[in-house]
């Protein structure tokens, strides 16, 4: 079958086991999980935004520590320096020669909470790494470790002390998330399951980097009939041609959407995208994306509200008689 790895399990029990174990941390929240193994399995980066002390950083930490990878945590502030990332050269006395000291983007999952905070200067020592999975320093460029992961939480730009990240690097994420609150029963389970010792704590790893890559590769032999496809480009283009939106979905969009409709099949089960997926991960894959016109922004029209629109407008492909 098209979804079985090499060990005989497919990827939705894999999926299954290591969304049992998150839970373990984090009560509720099935979809937000969901869309965070999408984002692994495409080897794509995660934005989570939201306001302070819903989950963000605990659900990245909890991500990290599921996944048998290299991890580290970076807490952006307004004077943190693009050297603070990628790392420096500099000139080791006892071997009389330079030396790379490695910074924190040479892990294999990169926790970067509160990126807003950080300067845009900052900021943009991102890009390089999150397309190309490498980084530059000085003239040297060095690879990064596979699988490569940057987790991000931010605070809404409302908020004081913050600084609104640039369209090219809110491009490179795979999807942007908000966790919300909990509802009153998750609330109770949460003060619960925390009352004596923090489950983070314990919680050990259920997949290895190798096993993450496999399932990475097995993903795209999802099928995407012709139909499907073509209204997954449509998607992307009506978000170009709509009248209340100054840039729409790029290329790069498409691509993600695309990748991430066959990781949500996989997951689910399924050896092929339907129309649902594209509709059900439209609105976390597209809307960081856009960027709409002032007037429109001044009538109260988000985003997220004009790809609701994109998608009840596109047609749908339905199946042939």
């Amino acid at each position: 079958m098209t979804n079985t790895l090499m060990d005989g399990t497919s990827i939705a029990d894999k999926a299954n086991h290591l969304r049992e174990n998150i839970q373990k941390v984090i009560v509720g929240k099935t979809d937000v999980i969901d869309l965070a193994l999408i984002a692994i399995l495409c080897e794509g980066h995660l934005l989570l935004e939201d306001v302070p002390g819903t989950g963000k950083t605990t659900l990245a930490k909890t991500i990290a520590a599921s996944l048998g990878c290299s991890f580290r945590r970076v807490q952006f502030t307004p004077d943190l320096l693009p050297s603070d990332l990628t790392g420096i050269y500099y000139f080791n006395q006892k071997a009389q020669e330079f030396e790379f000291r490695p910074g924190p983007l040479m892990a294999q999952i990169l926790l970067a909470d509160e990126i807003n905070r950080a300067t845009p200067r900052t900021q943009s020592a991102l890009l390089e790494a999150m397309q190309e999975r490498q980084i530059t320093v000085d003239i040297a460029t060095h690879p990064l470790p596979r699988p490569f992961l940057v987790m991000a939480t931010q605070n809404p730009i409302e908020l004081e002390g913050t600084f609104p990240l640039p369209e090219a690097q809110l491009d490179r994420f795979l999807m942007k998330v908000a966790l919300g609150y909990p509802d009153e029963a998750g609330e109770n389970a949460m003060l619960n399951r925390f009352e004596r010792t923090d489950p983070l704590d314990t919680l050990e790893s259920v997949i290895d980097p190798a096993e993450i890559m496999a399932m990475q590769q097995q993903i795209r032999s999802v099928r995407v009939e012709n139909s499907v496809r073509q209204y997954i480009v449509n998607v992307c283009r009506a978000t170009r041609l709509h009248d209340d939106i100054l840039l729409g979905a790029s290329p790069r969009a498409t691509m993600a959407l695309y990748r991430a409709c066959q990781a949500r099949a996989a997951i689910n089960g399924r050896e092929f995208v339907i129309p649902d997926d594209v509709k059900e991960l439209a609105p976390h894959v597209l809307t960081h994306r856009l960027v709409v016109n002032p007037q429109t922004r001044l009538r109260g029209r988000l985003p997220e509200d004009v790809v609701r629109e994109v998608v009840n407008v596109v047609a749908v492909p339905v199946e042939s008689a």
